[in-house]
Order: C-alpha cells, then structure tokens, then sequence
C-alpha cells in the first residue's frame, strides 16, 4: 500500500521538532540582551540566528536519512569520530580560547569539532552494540565495548573537558540500556568514583579551581566562586517576572554569559516564570526523546535515542544545576539557548535522527521486526 502525503505528515513529532525553535526564539532573546553592549554584538545574534535555520535543513535532512543501512559502517564513523576532533590540530586551523584548543578557524566562521563528535559517536556505539549486544553479560564484553569507546572520549575529554563529560555520560548510559547486568554495571561505577581523586591530579588549574569552588562555595579565595555567587545572583534578583528584557545588571560581572551562564541572565530578566517556562520546555523535549525510545522497533534505533536523550539530558542537568552552584562549573553549554553555532546545528542533528527514528518506527509492526528489536533494550522491559 502506497504510503500518502498525509500518512507520512502523521507519523512525525511535531512538538518535538517545535520545542527547540521556542527554546531558540527564548535564546536568541537572552544573547541579544546580554551582548548588545559589548564587542560581539550583533554578530553573536546573527550567528544563532543563521544556524537554526541551517539547523532546520540539516532537522529535515537527517529525518530522512535512515542510518539502519549504513550502521555496518561503524568502524568508520568511529574512525571519523577521531579524524574530526583532531582537525584541531592542523596548524593554521586549530585555534586556542581561553585556553583551550577546542575550534577550527574556517575563515568565515569557527566550528567546534566535539559538538560533532557527540552525533558520531552515539551512531558509532549503537552500532556496535547492537553487534555485541550478547557480550555485555560478561566483565570481558564490557571491557572491549569501554576499549571501543575510550580513544574517543579520552581525546575529547583532553581537547574539552566539558565535552569529553557528556560523551563519557552517553557512553555509561547507552551502555546500561543496552543490557549490562546491574550488579556489574553498578561495580563499574563504583570503580570510577573512585578514581576520580586519580583523575583530578591531571586536570589544568583553572578545572581544579571550578571543582574546589564547587566543594568549597564558601571560600572567596576562588575566583570561580565568585562567579558562582555572581550566577545565584543573578537568578535570585529577578524575582517572578524578572526586570525585563535588556535591563539585567549583573551581566557584566559574568563570563560568556551568553554562553555558560545564560540561564542566569534569562532567569535574571525573566524571573521565575521564565525560568519556569525554560525548564518545562526542557521536559516536553525530554518527554517526548522517550517516547521515541519506547517507541523504537528496533535495536539500533532504540539505543541511537537513549545516546541522545543522555546527551540532552546531562546537558540541561548540568548547566542549569552550574549556575545553581548544585554541579561544578564545567563549561558546558544549554542545548538550544546557548550561543554556538556549531552546538545548535549539532543538536538539531540529534533532534532529526530522532524524529526519524520515530517516523519509521510508526511505519512498522513488530510482526515485521527481526531478533534485533528494540525490546531487548531494558528501558522497555
């Protein structure tokens, strides 16, 4: 039978696809209060502006790209996942920013490598899951699946640290859904917590100084706690209705406020109410990422959206919870809101591969679905 117009029209999630464009009209608001009186307006307005609608056509592009035909390929989108983040390093096209060498200079604008790195990695992973899926019941099957996934997150987490976090948050949580025993999977994070007093020796100084202002909030002596204070601030002086678009006072004592602290200005501007309104159209985004997940027919589907619902959802989780002084300042930006180009078109992607991942999971009956269905992914146990 024939699939019409009208068939395909009902089979996509338009408030999933809508929910980013208010977040970006809300975003696009904040940046142009926050930057009007500084050296990056309107360039940083223009820039957000431009890639939501680039960020639309890629939406629609990846709606309709089914990646069920090209998973075989995962070895190399993994190898690509590495060749991206090193572009870095090429001289004359890696820059450094505030000391880190995150961003290639094209020219005419500047892409950031790991917001790329986070789509191919969760297509790289569900791929290889859904091959090795039977190898998980054993501590050997995890332990390749973390070799698999380690030179990717080591490389991002050592270009940028926020970045390298929410892949390694991506990796644990597709992991789990793919049906690692609990006892094991529990074990294993034991084991990470404790290395982490290992791993914090090796961080730069100005990453110790954010997590020593979280632990230490009180102490004044460092420099992030300022800042911290400063955001509490800022959030707590809007009150209800905020003091209006534009008259925030407390911007100029923030750094990239457009960027790491926004939720700070809008709440500033917007009071409670509309950081209210931000957070409950996160939820709507969240809600309705797991509705694709327990929708999913597929294997491969299934775990393509639980890597980007855990992609999202950290994302919100940490920035808003940074700027609360509830998460260490990590540097991780606000999907949506905050100003990035190549963050926006990224997660509009992720927004596209879901939505068809939803599109074509309406299109079949499980009667049509092969040994790798997507129930054997726990979340629909």
């Amino acid at each position: 039978m024939e699939t019409t117009l009208l068939d395909r029209l009902k089979r996509i999630d338009f408030l999933l696809i809508a929910t980013p464009a208010v977040l970006g009209v809300i975003g696009i608001l904040s940046i142009n209060s926050v930057t009007s009186d500084n050296a990056t307006y309107p360039r940083a307005v223009q820039v957000q502006i431009i890639s939501f609608a680039i960020g639309y056509v890629l939406l629609v592009f990846a709606a309709r790209f089914d990646l069920e035909h090209f998973s075989k390929f995962y070895r190399i989108i993994w190898i690509l996942s590495i060749l991206i983040q090193l572009t870095v390093f090429i001289p004359g096209l890696g820059e450094d920013r505030g000391g880190s060498r995150a961003w290639i200079n094209l020219g005419f604008t500047t892409l950031q490598p790991s917001e790329l790195v986070k789509i191919t990695f969760v297509i790289a992973l569900a791929a290889y899951l859904r091959k090795h899926r039977d190898e998980l019941a054993s501590l050997m099957g995890f332990i390749r699946t973390l070799m698999f996934a380690a030179p990717v997150v080591a490389l991002v987490a050592f270009i940028d640290m926020g970045a390298g976090i929410v892949i390694a948050i991506i990796f644990i949580g597709m992991v789990f859904a793919a049906g690692i025993r609990g006892g094991l999977f529990l074990r294993i994070v034991g084991v990470m917590a404790l290395l982490f007093p290992i791993g914090y020796r090796f961080l730069e100084s100005h990453q110790k100084s954010r997590f020593n202002a979280f632990l230490h909030p009180d102490d004044t002596s460092i420099p992030e706690t300022y800042q911290l204070n400063q955001s509490k601030l800022a959030i707590g002086s809007g009150g209800l209705r905020g003091k209006g678009l534009g008259n925030g006072t407390i911007k100029e004592f923030l750094p990239v406020q457009e960027s790491d602290f926004i939720f700070s200005m809008i709440c500033e501007e917007l009071g409670f109410i509309g950081g209210f309104c931000v957070i409950g159209l996160f939820f709507i985004l969240l809600t309705r990422i797991w509705r694709a997940v327990a929708d999913a027919k597929e294997y491969f589907s299934g775990l393509l959206c639980v890597g980007f619902m855990c992609m999202f959802g950290f994302q919100i989780f940490e920035n808003i919870g940074m700027t609360l002084g509830v998460m260490p300042i990590t540097g991780i930006t606000l999907p949506f809101l905050s100003a990035g180009g190549t963050s926006v078109m990224a997660n509009m992607i992720a927004i596209g591969l879901i939505v068809g991942s939803g599109m074509r999971s309406r299109e079949r009956t499980y009667k049509h679905v092969d040994s790798e269905t997507a129930p054997g992914i726990p979340l629909h146990r």
